[in-house]
C-alpha cells in the first residue's frame, strides 16, 4: 500500500539480524517499548544514561561509534507536565531541541538504514480544530504553557524530511496522543494528568482524605491511548512506513478531563468530594486526534478502552507503589 511520499512494506522480517538501538530505553515508553523489541530477538542496544550525554555531539558520535546500530528508535527527551515546563521553558526547549537535532544528524552520518522518532500531541497549534489532522502542524502555534518544548519537539519533522530530500535518510516521525499506562511517571509535579491523578486518588483513598483537588475547570477533551497500544503502532510504523508525512498515533476516542477523573475516582476506590481549582492552567481545550492515517496507512486501531487501560495501570501503579516513579529529576 502506498499513500503520497509514503510507502508500506512487507513487515520487518528484514530486520532479522539488525543491531537495533533504543536512547531513551529507561523512560516510560522506552520500558514498554524495549521488552517487545526483545520478545521478538531482534539484537537490542540499549545504552545507560550515564554512559552518554545526548546533549553532547561527542557523546553522540561515540555512542554510534561504540554500538553501530542498523535502525534508530530515538525516545530519550525531556518530559514533564504543564507546571513543570512553565517553570523550566529554556531546560525543556533546549534539551529536546539538541537532543533531536544530534542524534538524527548522527545516526545519519553513520549510516544508520531507518531512524523513528516522536513528538508530541502538543506541538500542533493551540487553536488547531479538533480532532486535529497531520495537517494541521504548521498551522498556528502551540498552547504557550508547553510551547518551548513542543517547538524543540516540532522542529524533528523539519529535520527528518531535510535530510529525507537531501541525503534520501529514511527518517519518520510519529504523533502519539496522550500516553498512559504502565510504567508511567506518577511524580504528581511533573507527571501528565492520568498518572497524577492515579497517585492523588490513591494516596487520598490510603489516608482517609474528604477532598481531592482536581487542576483546571475539568473542561478539556483529551484522546488518551494506553501505552501497549502506542507501542504496537509505533513497531508497526517502524516495520512498514518509510514516508515523510507525520502519523498520528491514538485512540481517535475523545474524553473530558472532568469524566477522566470521575473515572479514575470510581476505579481507584475514593469515596470523597473532588474539588476543582481553576486557578490552574486547563492547557488547550480541545485536543482530539484524526487517526485516519493510523488506519488506512498503517491498518491499525487501538484495542483498549480506557477504562481497561485505567484499571491495568491502576493494578500495575498499587502492584509497584514501592518501585515506581514517584519522583521525577527535571
Amino acid at each position: 500500500m502506498t499513500k503520497n511520499d509514503g510507502t508500506v512494506n512487507q513487515g520487518n522480517s528484514s530486520w532479522s539480524g539488525k543491531r537495533i538501538l533504543v536512547t531513551g530505553s529507561t523512560g516510560f515508553i522506552g520500558r514498554n517499548l524495549t521488552p517487545m523489541l526483545e520478545k521478538a530477538q531482534y539484537q537490542l542496544l540499549a545504552p545507560r544514561r550515564s554512559d552518554y550525554d545526548l546533549t553532547e555531539q561527542d557523546h553522540v558520535r561515540r555512542l554510534f561509534a561504540d554500538t553501530h546500530p542498523d535502525i534508530v528508535f530515538h525516545l530519550a527527551g525531556l518530559v514533564g507536565g504543564i507546571l513543570v515546563n512553565k517553570e523550566k521553558p529554556a531546560q525543556f526547549c533546549y534539551q529536546n531541541l539538541i537532543m533531536g537535532t544530534t542524534v538524527l544528524h548522527e545516526a545519519w552520518r553513520a549510516g544508520v538504514g531507518k531512524y523513528i522518532s516522536l513528538i508530541g500531541g502538543c506541538s500542533y497549534p493551540a487553536e488547531a480544530p479538533s480532532p486535529i489532522s497531520e495537517k494541521e502542524l504548521w498551522n498556528g502555534y502551540p498552547q504557550p504553557e508547553s510551547a518551548p518544548y513542543s517547538m524543540a519537539k516540532k522542529m524533528a519533522v523539519t529535520l527528518a524530511q531535510s535530510y529525507r530530500r537531501q541525503y534520501g535518510f529514511n527518517a519518520i516521525i510519529l504523533v502519539p496522543g496522550n500516553i498512559y499506562g504502565p510504567e508511567d511517571n506518577f511524580d504528581l509535579k511533573n507527571s501528565h494528568v492520568i498518572p497524577a491523578l492515579i497517585r492523588k486518588f490513591h494516596k487520598a483513598k490510603l489516608s482517609g482524605q474528604d477532598e481531592v483537588v482536581a487542576w483546571g475547570s475539568g473542561k478539556p477533551i483529551r484522546d488518551f491511548i494506553y501505552i501497549q497500544d502506542a507501542c504496537e503502532a509505533i513497531l508497526l510504523a517502524a516495520s512498514k512506513y518509510d514516508g515523510s508525512e507525520i502519523i498520528n498515533l491514538s485512540s481517535g476516542v475523545e474524553t473530558s478531563i472532568s469524566e477522566l477523573v470521575e473515572t479514575i475516582s470510581e476505579l481507584v476506590g475514593y469515596t470523597g468530594k473532588i474539588r476543582w481549582d481553576t486557578s490552574k492552567p486547563d492547557g488547550q481545550m480541545f485536543k482530539g486526534f484524526d487517526v485516519a492515517r493510523m488506519h488506512e496507512w498503517l491498518g491499525y486501531s487501538c484495542r483498549t478502552s480506557l477504562r481497561e487501560g485505567l484499571v491495568k495501570t491502576i493494578a500495575w501503579f498499587e502492584s509497584n507503589y514501592g518501585t515506581a516513579r514517584l519522583t521525577a529529576q527535571i
